[in-house]
């Protein structure tokens, strides 16, 4: 069996849910990442993606400049644990339609998987792990 502990993602970017988007943005920038995990105090209170700031606060004409992260975070966060079986955490991803579990440990963030993180995985010869394990060109 393989866990995700084996192989998520432990270079993290959390932000708090009171920043705003503009700053989310520019950190994905400067980080060249496509998600920050959003926090309130020490509770991990969901995932923002730069598709995200675009589908529901851009295109629904919210000011990114004074806009809170909270305002778009899905509230439903589903997370896993580091030694939790891989294709439990695919199957958590396929039930709940999401591509990214936060990875918790007594309640402390301690890591990421992603849909690409499992391809590399579990599927290497894949088109999206082909993809997810490219350096990023943007």
């Amino acid at each position: 069996m393989t866990t995700v502990g084996e192989f998520m993602t432990t270079r993290l970017v959390t932000m708090d849910a009171n920043d705003t988007l503009t700053a989310a943005a520019q950190e994905m920038r400067d980080s060249a990442i496509g998600d920050v995990i959003v926090t309130d105090g020490d509770d991990v209170v969901g995932i923002v993606t730069d598709r995200d700031i675009t589908v529901r606060a851009v295109a629904e004409q919210m000011d990114p400049a004074s806009t809170p992260l909270r305002q778009i975070t899905t509230s439903d966060v589903v997370t896993v644990s580091q030694y939790d079986d891989a294709v439990a955490a695919a199957d958590l991803m396929r039930t709940y339609g999401v591509r990214r579990l936060p990875v918790l440990e007594d309640g402390r963030l301690i890591g990421l998987v992603s849909i690409g993180d499992l391809a590399v995985e579990r599927e290497p010869q894949s088109v999206l792990a082909d993809i997810s394990a490219d350096d990023p060109n943007n």
